[in-house]
């Protein structure tokens, strides 16, 4: 097998570590990574990791193996393309991803959620519901990745994002794990009033998963869920009474002083704040599953770490934004690349990526063991408790604009004026009607 050097599903989101654009891509970012020379050639296009590209990654291994299984069983040739920031000023792997498929210039592309509906909503994609791979796939997929009643990507990885906490710095001075914002928000005063200057480490990426935890508690897990997505579409119910608690909060957070708001406005995912918190200096971030999975993240720490969902009115929430893999609609090796999605997502490739990488698969048909630290938020998942940061069904992209809304506050706004904001992307969409 090719031994290659390769990211799966760590962005993140997206959820995602940043990378630059295309268009006119600056050869210090793009590289392409095999040159295959054989006649059936399959151009992919993925994320590379920024802080050491060539250290051993669980994630990229566990799709390189996929990869292979469909080389070996099709024989085509995949040639890799990954792109890489250079840092917060340079423009993100979305809009690479998003330049890159409009100009059909990759076969196969790793989509961050709101990447996926733009380019399903524009045709871009190609519908993978008919893969005999599709039929395996658990309902919370073709929910977060159909639009206009096409599966327009599949991720290998359901990526769900919680809570990482250093349980010995909890137990030091005697906090209990929280459920609620204001039990969140108590441990934070405790910790800081015991010397910890930044209780919770953040990025600019990430911070939007107290929001939606807080916004869509009941909205998943009240059994009203189509007929609330429902009146939000139709300007019967308004965003912004969703988002503005998860905002508040978050304003609470910068002004006491709880997180960094200056730091996390220019930090990369993990980069920014996981010295710290490996270190014992900051004992809560946030970050996806497979960061518990993962040496080059929080795989190896020197302290008990538990895993947990975000503080909401039902409880500790885990929050699940989709990413997928997709095809372009007009991609110069569509077919083969539809051959080799096929492979990569059957239940045998998805069960050598669970169990390579421990982490929750998209076929019911697939389970693995997680690794203990990470059992609380599975619990909850399996319970059917969480909420999803992603929706085709809800006519305002979720993921990417409450991602940027989320840092208009870091950079000083007020909450009505980012309230004023989702007003203006609810307006935009029902104007579309």
């Amino acid at each position: 097998m090719k031994k290659r050097r390769f990211i799966s599903l760590c962005l993140s989101a997206f959820v995602v570590m940043t990378i630059a654009s295309c268009g006119q891509e600056d050869s210090r970012n793009l590289v392409k990574k095999n040159t295959p020379t054989e006649e059936r050639v399959v151009d992919l296009f993925s994320p590379m990791e920024k802080t050491n590209p060539d250290a051993e990654n669980v994630a990229r291994t566990a799709a390189d193996l996929t990869v292979a299984m469909a080389e070996e069983e099709l024989g085509v040739n995949v040639a890799y393309w990954t792109y890489t920031a250079e840092n917060y000023q340079d423009r993100t792997y979305d809009e690479v991803a998003l330049d890159r498929a409009r100009n059909n210039m990759d076969d196969l592309y790793l989509l961050n959620p709101n990447v996926i509906l733009t380019l399903g909503a524009e045709g871009k994609l190609r519908d993978l519901s008919g893969l005999d791979s599709a039929k395996n796939l658990r309902d919370i997929i073709r929910v977060a990745n159909t639009v206009d009643g096409k599966l327009v990507a599949i991720p290998q990885e359901v990526v769900a994002y919680g809570l990482f906490v250093n349980m010995d710095i909890f137990k030091k001075y005697s906090l209990e794990l929280p459920n609620t914002p204001e039990e969140f928000l108590e441990c934070c005063r405790v910790l800081k009033e015991n010397g910890i200057e930044t209780p919770v480490g953040a990025n600019r990426w990430w911070l939007e998963t107290f929001v939606f935890a807080q916004a869509y508690a009941d909205l998943y897990n009240g059994g009203n869920t189509e007929a609330e997505i429902a009146d939000l579409n139709s300007g019967r119910a308004r965003y912004r009474d969703y988002m503005r608690p998860g905002f508040e909060f978050l304003k609470t957070l910068i002004d006491k002083d709880y997180i960094d708001a200056e730091k996390a406005l220019i930090s990369e995912a993990i980069e920014g704040e996981g010295a710290d918190f490996l270190s014992g200096k900051t004992p809560i971030v946030m970050a996806y599953w497979g960061a518990a999975n993962t040496k080059t993240a929080y795989g190896e720490t020197d302290f008990e770490m538990q895993v947990i969902g975000f503080p909401s009115s039902r409880g500790q929430m885990p929050v699940i934004p989709m990413t997928g893999w997709a095809v372009g609609a007009e991609a110069e090796h569509a077919e083969d690349a539809l051959l080799v999605m096929d492979v990569m997502m059957s239940d045998e490739a998805l069960q050598l990526f669970a169990e390579t990488n421990r982490v929750i698969s998209p076929s019911k048909n697939v389970k693995v063991e997680c690794v203990p630290a990470l059992r609380s938020l599975n619990d909850r998942i399996e319970e059917g408790v969480y909420v999803l940061g992603s929706n085709a069904g809800m006519d305002v992209e979720q993921w990417g604009n409450t991602c940027l809304i989320v840092r208009d506050l870091l950079a000083g706004a007020s909450v009505d004026e980012c309230m004023v904001a989702f007003d203006a992307l609810q307006d935009e969409a029902l104007g579309k009607k």
